[in-house]
Protein backbone atom coordinates (compact mmCIF):
# COMPACT_ATOMS: atom_id res chain seq x y z
CA UNK A 1 0.00 0.00 0.00
CA UNK A 2 1.28 3.72 -0.72
CA UNK A 3 1.46 6.11 1.57
CA UNK A 4 -1.40 7.94 -0.03
CA UNK A 5 -3.37 5.27 -0.35
CA UNK A 6 -2.40 4.28 3.81
CA UNK A 7 -3.10 8.05 4.56
CA UNK A 8 -6.74 7.84 2.93
CA UNK A 9 -7.44 4.49 4.49
CA UNK A 10 -6.62 6.15 7.92
CA UNK A 11 -9.30 8.96 7.02
CA UNK A 12 -12.04 7.11 6.52
CA UNK A 13 -14.83 6.94 8.81
CA UNK A 14 -15.57 3.71 10.92
CA UNK A 15 -17.67 1.33 9.14
CA UNK A 16 -17.71 3.11 5.86
CA UNK A 17 -19.24 0.28 3.85
CA UNK A 18 -21.93 -0.21 6.39
CA UNK A 19 -21.83 4.28 5.87
CA UNK A 20 -22.79 4.05 2.10
CA UNK A 21 -25.00 1.14 1.77
CA UNK A 22 -27.13 2.86 4.86
CA UNK A 23 -26.85 6.73 3.24
CA UNK A 24 -28.14 5.05 -0.22
CA UNK A 25 -30.94 3.42 1.46
CA UNK A 26 -31.94 7.29 2.85
CA UNK A 27 -31.82 8.67 -0.94
CA UNK A 28 -33.69 6.09 -2.21
CA UNK A 29 -36.29 6.11 0.60
CA UNK A 30 -36.59 9.86 -0.62
CA UNK A 31 -36.78 9.06 -4.37
CA UNK A 32 -39.67 6.85 -3.65
CA UNK A 33 -41.36 9.27 -1.30
CA UNK A 34 -41.00 6.92 1.77
CA UNK A 35 -40.07 9.79 3.83
CA UNK A 36 -41.05 12.03 6.07
CA UNK A 37 -38.59 14.85 5.62
CA UNK A 38 -36.44 14.58 8.73
CA UNK A 39 -38.61 12.45 10.47
CA UNK A 40 -38.00 8.04 10.48
CA UNK A 41 -35.24 6.70 11.04
CA UNK A 42 -33.15 3.55 9.56
CA UNK A 43 -29.99 1.86 11.09
CA UNK A 44 -27.91 -1.19 10.81
CA UNK A 45 -25.48 -2.99 13.39
CA UNK A 46 -21.78 -2.77 12.79
CA UNK A 47 -20.21 -5.57 15.37
CA UNK A 48 -21.28 -8.99 15.88
CA UNK A 49 -23.23 -8.74 19.18
CA UNK A 50 -25.69 -6.23 16.85
CA UNK A 51 -25.28 -3.35 19.38
CA UNK A 52 -23.55 -0.86 18.27
CA UNK A 53 -25.63 0.54 15.34
CA UNK A 54 -25.48 3.68 12.45
CA UNK A 55 -28.59 5.86 12.20
CA UNK A 56 -29.53 8.79 10.86
CA UNK A 57 -28.32 12.20 12.70
CA UNK A 58 -31.57 13.88 14.48
CA UNK A 59 -32.96 16.76 11.65
CA UNK A 60 -31.17 15.47 8.82
CA UNK A 61 -33.43 15.19 5.22
CA UNK A 62 -33.18 11.87 3.88
CA UNK A 63 -32.23 12.64 0.52
CA UNK A 64 -29.27 14.88 2.56
CA UNK A 65 -28.23 12.15 4.68
CA UNK A 66 -24.25 11.37 4.59
CA UNK A 67 -22.55 8.42 4.96
CA UNK A 68 -19.85 10.42 6.80
CA UNK A 69 -22.14 11.79 8.55
CA UNK A 70 -24.19 8.72 10.48
CA UNK A 71 -24.20 8.01 13.96
CA UNK A 72 -22.33 5.31 15.75
CA UNK A 73 -24.22 4.56 18.62
CA UNK A 74 -23.61 2.10 21.99
CA UNK A 75 -27.52 0.41 22.72
CA UNK A 76 -25.43 -0.15 25.96
CA UNK A 77 -24.85 3.29 26.67
CA UNK A 78 -27.12 4.79 28.86
CA UNK A 79 -25.75 8.15 28.24
CA UNK A 80 -26.36 8.90 24.63
CA UNK A 81 -28.75 11.30 25.58
CA UNK A 82 -26.48 13.51 26.79
CA UNK A 83 -24.40 13.44 23.41
CA UNK A 84 -23.84 16.77 21.95
CA UNK A 85 -25.17 14.62 19.17
CA UNK A 86 -27.78 13.38 20.31
CA UNK A 87 -30.31 11.49 18.23
CA UNK A 88 -33.84 11.79 18.33
CA UNK A 89 -35.41 10.36 21.32
CA UNK A 90 -38.14 8.36 19.84
CA UNK A 91 -35.34 6.64 17.50
CA UNK A 92 -32.94 6.05 20.44
CA UNK A 93 -35.69 4.42 22.15
CA UNK A 94 -37.20 2.33 19.33
CA UNK A 95 -33.84 1.33 17.09
CA UNK A 96 -31.74 1.22 21.05
CA UNK A 97 -34.05 -1.18 22.21
CA UNK A 98 -34.08 -3.65 18.84
CA UNK A 99 -30.46 -3.79 18.59
CA UNK A 100 -29.81 -4.33 22.05
CA UNK A 101 -32.11 -7.31 22.34
CA UNK A 102 -32.38 -8.64 18.94
CA UNK A 103 -28.97 -9.75 17.28
CA UNK A 104 -31.01 -10.91 14.23
CA UNK A 105 -32.13 -7.13 13.57
CA UNK A 106 -28.81 -6.26 11.74
CA UNK A 107 -30.73 -3.61 10.12
CA UNK A 108 -33.80 -1.58 10.79
CA UNK A 109 -36.13 0.57 8.83
CA UNK A 110 -38.59 2.43 9.92
CA UNK A 111 -41.03 4.53 7.77
CA UNK A 112 -44.37 6.32 7.23
CA UNK A 113 -45.21 5.27 3.12
CA UNK A 114 -48.35 6.17 1.95
CA UNK A 115 -49.97 2.92 1.39
CA UNK A 116 -48.53 1.06 4.17
CA UNK A 117 -49.36 4.04 6.93
CA UNK A 118 -53.12 4.00 5.38
CA UNK A 119 -53.23 -0.02 6.02
CA UNK A 120 -51.81 0.50 9.73
CA UNK A 121 -54.79 3.15 10.15
CA UNK A 122 -57.13 -0.12 9.25
CA UNK A 123 -59.60 -1.33 11.98
CA UNK A 124 -58.07 -4.71 10.03
CA UNK A 125 -54.27 -4.02 9.55
CA UNK A 126 -53.39 -7.51 7.88
CA UNK A 127 -52.22 -8.00 4.44
CA UNK A 128 -53.88 -10.10 3.04
CA UNK A 129 -52.16 -12.66 0.53
CA UNK A 130 -54.41 -11.22 -2.52
CA UNK A 131 -51.03 -11.53 -5.52
CA UNK A 132 -47.88 -12.62 -5.63
CA UNK A 133 -46.06 -9.60 -3.70
CA UNK A 134 -49.23 -9.63 -0.88
CA UNK A 135 -48.23 -13.62 -0.86
CA UNK A 136 -44.69 -12.48 -0.04
CA UNK A 137 -45.47 -11.73 3.57
CA UNK A 138 -48.22 -14.36 4.39
CA UNK A 139 -47.65 -15.17 8.22
CA UNK A 140 -44.07 -12.71 8.24
CA UNK A 141 -45.95 -9.88 9.49
CA UNK A 142 -46.10 -8.44 13.59
CA UNK A 143 -49.40 -6.40 13.88
CA UNK A 144 -49.06 -3.71 16.65
CA UNK A 145 -52.62 -2.93 17.56
CA UNK A 146 -51.52 -0.44 20.85
CA UNK A 147 -50.35 2.40 19.63
CA UNK A 148 -50.56 5.14 22.14
CA UNK A 149 -47.72 7.97 21.07
CA UNK A 150 -44.32 8.20 20.39
CA UNK A 151 -42.38 5.23 20.78
CA UNK A 152 -40.77 5.61 24.25
CA UNK A 153 -40.12 3.31 27.06
CA UNK A 154 -43.47 0.89 26.77
CA UNK A 155 -44.25 1.37 23.33
CA UNK A 156 -41.00 0.58 21.87
CA UNK A 157 -40.30 -2.27 24.85
CA UNK A 158 -43.73 -3.38 23.01
CA UNK A 159 -42.92 -3.41 19.77
CA UNK A 160 -39.22 -5.01 20.35
CA UNK A 161 -41.35 -8.01 21.95
CA UNK A 162 -43.54 -8.29 19.01
CA UNK A 163 -40.27 -8.68 16.62
CA UNK A 164 -39.02 -11.34 18.69
CA UNK A 165 -39.95 -13.95 15.84
CA UNK A 166 -41.18 -11.74 13.30
CA UNK A 167 -38.96 -9.34 11.47
CA UNK A 168 -42.02 -7.18 9.45
CA UNK A 169 -44.39 -4.90 11.42
CA UNK A 170 -47.10 -3.02 10.45
CA UNK A 171 -47.54 -0.50 13.61
CA UNK A 172 -50.87 0.27 13.91
CA UNK A 173 -51.69 4.08 13.46
CA UNK A 174 -47.95 4.83 12.90
CA UNK A 175 -46.65 3.16 9.68
CA UNK A 176 -44.04 -0.14 9.40
CA UNK A 177 -40.69 -1.60 10.26
CA UNK A 178 -38.67 -3.99 8.87
CA UNK A 179 -35.42 -6.10 10.67
CA UNK A 180 -33.48 -8.01 8.21
CA UNK A 181 -30.07 -9.36 7.86
CA UNK A 182 -28.50 -6.90 5.68
CA UNK A 183 -28.93 -3.01 4.12
CA UNK A 184 -30.12 -5.04 0.89
CA UNK A 185 -33.00 -7.02 2.52
CA UNK A 186 -33.72 -4.92 4.17
CA UNK A 187 -34.82 -2.34 1.80
CA UNK A 188 -35.85 -4.99 -0.22
CA UNK A 189 -38.64 -5.81 1.98
CA UNK A 190 -40.09 -2.22 2.76
CA UNK A 191 -40.14 -1.71 -1.24
CA UNK A 192 -42.20 -4.68 -1.82
CA UNK A 193 -44.25 -4.49 1.31
CA UNK A 194 -45.23 -0.46 0.25
CA UNK A 195 -46.31 -2.23 -3.38
CA UNK A 196 -48.35 -5.00 -1.94
CA UNK A 197 -49.77 -2.47 0.92
CA UNK A 198 -50.22 0.01 -2.92
CA UNK A 199 -51.85 -3.17 -4.34
CA UNK A 200 -54.12 -4.28 -0.91
CA UNK A 201 -55.24 -0.69 -0.52
CA UNK A 202 -56.36 -0.34 -4.16
CA UNK A 203 -58.26 -3.27 -3.69
CA UNK A 204 -60.28 -1.68 -1.37
CA UNK A 205 -61.10 1.09 -2.95
CA UNK A 206 -62.77 -0.54 -5.41
CA UNK A 207 -65.70 -1.59 -3.54
CA UNK A 208 -65.54 -5.37 -5.06
CA UNK A 209 -65.17 -8.65 -2.89
CA UNK A 210 -60.81 -9.57 -3.21
CA UNK A 211 -60.60 -12.67 -4.79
Amino acid sequence: MTAVAASRTQRLPQHQQERVELACAFRWAARLNFHESVANHFSVAVNPEGTQFLMNPNGAHFSRVRASELLLLDAEDPSTMQRADAPDPTAWALHGALHRRHAHARCVLHAHPKNGTILASLADSRLLPIDQNCARFFNRIAIDEDFSGMALGEEAERCVEQLATKRIMIMGNHGVLVAADSIAQAFDDLYYLERSAETLVGAYMTGKKLR
